[in-house]
């Protein structure tokens, strides 16, 4: 792929990299930390006392392994990189923030250092609360529709840590009161992992085991096209209507 367009004479590319409102730091090939823009000059001042340093220009010159506690591990990744890659690390047990490392590539193809961004950095604490306070707002609701049936409206963010707690509220809610029937509406789910296809058939697995049926309503397109495709057993309907309306016709 070619960039398109010229950058007028007027802008130099420290002043563009200054002003994205990122984080951003440019390592070598040998990981070392060569340049940072204001914003990661500002944050890593914050940062520097936490190792024994006193100012973000303590950094320069020193190793990304400097922020890891299994370098080894660290340096294997960087290794292996060929595109963008992303991963949330805590430093120092104080901040955490969303890492976001890009080779930089010449025109022969070859690396000759290394772009990262640091997003979302909050304090430990603040991301704590975040999290109690995101599994509070995102508790699920289990609604008794039916005899033996149970309706879970999912609304929001659907991801590994909610499709856990899901799991263990439903599992609980099934072997307490016998149910025989889940139904899961994904109509209100805004977003959602690249593992959701994995998360959902996890699920209709472990019902599956209890003698439960799971059974899916309100899949979107652009849910569907994420999700992939599930195993021939697992129930789709359109809407909650269609799938309740099934479940009744069956008891009949």
């Amino acid at each position: 792929m070619q960039d398109v367009g010229k950058i007028p004479n007027d802008i130099s590319v420290i002043t563009a990299l200054n002003s994205i409102g990122e984080n951003i730091l440019i390592a070598d090939m040998q990981f070392h930390i060569r340049w940072m823009n204001c914003n990661a000059s500002d944050l890593l001042t914050l940062i520097a006392p936490l190792y024994q340093l006193e100012s973000s220009e303590d950094f320069i010159g020193k190793s990304m392994d400097y922020f890891h506690q299994r370098p080894e591990r660290q340096q294997g990744i960087m290794k292996s990189i060929k595109s963008t890659h992303r991963t949330r690390i805590t430093i120092k047990d104080r901040f955490v923030t969303d890492i976001v490392v890009t080779p930089i590539i010449n025109h022969a193809e070859e690396i000759d250092g290394y772009i990262i961004m640091l997003m979302d950095v909050s304090t430990k604490a603040e991301e704590e609360k975040n999290k109690e306070k995101l599994i509070k707002t995102l508790s699920i609701p289990i609604l008794h529709v039916w005899k033996n049936t149970i309706a879970l409206p999912l609304i929001g963010e659907f991801n590994a840590e909610r499709s856990d707690l899901l799991l263990t509220s439903v599992l609980f809610e099934c072997s307490s009161h016998r149910i025989e029937n889940v139904i899961i509406d994904l109509s209100g789910v805004l977003n959602f992992d690249q593992d959701i296809q994995f998360h959902i058939q996890k699920l209709h697995d472990c019902l599956k085991l209890i003698g439960a049926r799971c059974i899916l309503v309100g899949i979107k397109p652009e849910l569907a096209i994420t999700m992939g495709a599930l195993d021939r057993d697992v129930q789709i309907f359109r809407s909650t209507h269609a799938g309740l309306e099934m479940i009744i016709n069956q008891q009949k």
